[in-house]
């Protein structure tokens, strides 16, 4: 299983961006999916995630900012970060859980500056 994450970089506060997450090796329909981050010297978050079913959960930091959403035909899974703070800043992960084993793709860095 593969994970291939793209779609970071440097946006204002307030702004918008959009990570992408292309998943091979694994069903995306049949398996949950989630984003994580990282910030400097802590551990990794869980920041939004969804089961298989299509329920989703989000940390509260990021309710109602953050949508994450999977396209079954191009096996991709996305995070949508609307109206980023600088507390954004951090290293974005995606994840799977494909047959008992954690997959994680390579991460991101999406940077919010004031």
């Amino acid at each position: 299983v593969q994970l291939q994450a793209s779609g970071g970089g440097l946006v204002q506060a307030g702004g918008s961006r959009r990570l992408s997450c292309r998943v091979s090796g694994a069903v995306l329909r049949l398996t949950p999916i989630a984003w994580y981050r990282r910030f400097p010297e802590k551990q990794r978050e869980l920041v939004a995630s969804m089961d298989s079913g299509g329920s989703r959960a989000y940390a509260d930091s990021v309710t109602g900012r953050f949508t994450i959403d999977r396209d079954n035909t191009r096996n991709t899974m996305f995070l949508q970060m609307d109206n980023l703070e600088p507390e954004d800043t951090a290293v974005y992960y995606c994840h799977v859980r494909w047959r008992a084993r954690d997959f994680w793709g390579q991460g991101t860095q999406v940077t919010v500056s004031s």
